[in-house]
């Protein structure tokens, strides 16, 4: 009677498992492993079945259930070839290349000449390479081969999560956050507990500077894996650049720019690698640093910053402004041009106008050297310099030179008198500080020119 039973049994998961290959021939794998599945529950004991349900279940890219199914194919029967290439196969996919050739080997061993077996083995070989370069890579901070690496390694290990990890972290490192969020959700849809995937998130959050959010996703990922390292120094990292940064803010907004400075330099030796915070940070110095008359510095800040973003507007419209005050018009107007490309305001375009006015006016003759004296020069300092200068010109006084020493000092005589009948005359000086007088040379008295010492030179006594 009890053979009976076992023969009926059989017979039925029999049934069970012809239905399901049927359906896998039909390419309706969810349908084919309900019926695998019915054929293991009466025959349980059955390897083959396992191996067709664990093929039926890579067909529906459930490579982790799969393996479970390969294994305990080969555990029922150690001599079953086709478990055991399904077994290394889920391996390969799952990015674990070491018990992929085991299983291999394993196929090899009970059939030398087997192809497959030989060829995934040499596929797994080619994965350990991959790995093994992207470890090199990834310590030479060398990501973008780590990226192609990886690249390559999916294109065999597809669902391994590890891979597309290591390849999400180096995108993020890259500056390229998209791509890194984007593989870091896709893990996240299949596994919201996944720390690693968590701290990718937090990470790209990061480097965009939004630190808030970030440590949010930090935090996350230290609950579901308390020894994440990567995660705790991210995180620490994230706070204490932000906590920095709003230090130096509020010593800027004090007036106290000496610590904003000092706080911004400490802010900065954080974290290198975050690019957007670092170019903000700075920018900051820049602006801290024009306030203490740190002009150069500050120019060679905005241009650090520029290289880290070099679509960064206020680290441009900042250089410029620290361009212009140190009468560099010509990098002035270069990098306002830029700006104006980029945003068409009012703003901006009065801007650049300004920048390429005073570009114009430094390429003319400055009337203000040739005195010897400030813009801000009051009346008398004009007359007291003229007095001075044409006094140390004069003709008279160089009536023993060299005919060439004649010459030249007859020239700055005529200069220090251009000088004296445009900055002495209201209306003149303030059409030359203008700079209307570069759309029309000819609208002073004169034209500017000088026509002789006149009464005011004789009035000295």
């Amino acid at each position: 009677m009890s053979c009976l039973i076992d023969l009926t049994s059989q017979h039925e998961a029999e049934v069970f498992k012809e239905q399901g290959n049927a359906f896998y021939s039909q390419k309706d794998y969810s349908e084919a492993f309900n019926f695998y599945t019915k054929a293991i529950d009466v025959s349980p004991k059955n390897a083959s079945y396992y191996g067709n349900r664990a093929a039926t279940l890579m067909m529906l890219f459930r490579f982790r259930e799969a393996l479970e199914d390969s294994q305990q194919a080969v555990r029922l029967d150690e001599y079953f070839m086709k478990g055991h290439l399904r077994e290394g196969k889920c391996h390969l996919t799952l990015g674990n290349a070491m018990a992929a050739n085991r299983c291999f080997q394993k196929v090899l061993e009970l059939e030398p000449s087997n192809r497959e077996a030989q060829q995934e083995n040499k596929t797994a070989a080619t994965l350990l390479e991959y790995e093994r370069m992207a470890d090199i890579g990834f310590e030479k901070r060398d990501f973008r081969t780590v990226v192609y690496c990886m690249d390559r390694a999916l294109a065999v290990a597809a669902a391994c999560h590890r891979f597309k990890i290591i390849k999400a972290e180096c995108l993020a490192l890259l500056g390229r956050y998209p791509e890194a969020q984007s593989v870091a959700s896709d893990i996240l849809r299949m596994d919201s507990t996944n720390a690693d995937a968590l701290y990718v998130r937090g990470l790209c959050l990061y480097y965009e500077d939004c630190i808030d959010k970030a440590v949010q996703f930090f935090v996350q990922a230290l609950r579901m894996a308390p020894d994440h390292e990567k995660a705790r120094l991210a995180c620490r990292n994230a706070k204490a650049l932000k906590a920095k940064k709003e230090e130096g803010n509020q010593a800027f907004k004090n007036c106290n720019y000496d610590a904003a400075y000092q706080l911004y330099t400490e802010a900065l030796t954080i974290d290198p690698n975050n690019i957007k915070t670092n170019a903000k940070l700075y920018c900051n110095r820049a602006t801290a640093g024009a306030k203490l008359k740190k002009l150069n510095e500050a120019i060679d800040d905005c241009t650090s910053a520029i290289k880290l973003d070099d679509t960064y507007i206020k680290a441009y419209l900042r250089r410029a402004q620290c361009y212009m005050n140190t009468e560099q018009y010509e990098e002035a107007v270069r990098d306002y041009e830029k700006v104006y490309q980029t945003e068409k305001t009012s703003d901006h375009k009065h801007m650049l106008k300004t920048a390429q006015l005073e570009l114009k006016k430094s390429k003319r003759k400055d009337y203000y050297k040739v005195l010897g004296i400030g813009k801000t020069a009051t009346e008398d300092e004009i007359k007291k310099a003229y007095r001075k200068r044409a006094l140390m010109h004069h003709p008279d006084r160089h009536s023993a030179a060299t005919p060439e020493v004649q010459k030249e000092e007859e020239k700055k005589f005529k200069e220090v008198g251009e000088a004296f009948t445009v900055l002495s005359d209201p209306k003149k000086k303030m059409r030359y500080d203008s700079g209307h007088d570069l759309d029309d040379e000819s609208s002073f008295d004169g034209g500017g020119k000088y026509s002789g010492p006149g009464n005011f030179f004789f009035q000295f006594g």
